[in-house]
């Protein structure tokens, strides 16, 4: 889950998009560790398309309130299957079914500042 306003204008696949074309964001929960962990602070580019191994930032249209963090797993009827890295946290696709790309993560800013790795570990 992600922390701080990203509400966004206008509907992307009938979820909210994000406001600017760059956003910043801060990790709240585990489900990405150990790739990403609660409180890193994230860029991320506003998008609507992924790869398989992407870190993205997502919504489910069943859930639009809801903005997180996960790893494209791969394109699926109704969008992006997406998962957490983390095997014990089941806050994506397994739960909510495909999700809609909002943003793509970019760099890890802070604590621990770098890129991504593009497969789990």
């Amino acid at each position: 889950m992600i922390r701080g306003d990203m509400s966004g204008r206008g509907p992307v696949g009938g979820v909210p998009a994000l406001p600017s074309r760059w956003a910043l964001a801060r990790v709240s929960g585990p489900s990405m560790s150990p790739t990403v962990k609660h409180g890193d602070r994230l860029l991320v580019a506003r998008a609507d398309r992924a790869h398989p191994g992407d870190v993205v930032l997502a919504r489910f249209p069943a859930r639009p309130e809801l903005l997180v963090v996960k790893r494209v797993v791969r394109e699926v009827e109704g969008g992006w299957w997406v998962e957490g890295d983390s095997p014990f946290v089941a806050d994506d696709s397994r739960a909510f079914g495909p999700a809609t790309v909002v943003g793509r993560v970019l760099l890890r800013l802070w604590p621990r500042p770098g890129r991504l790795p593009r497969s789990r570990p």
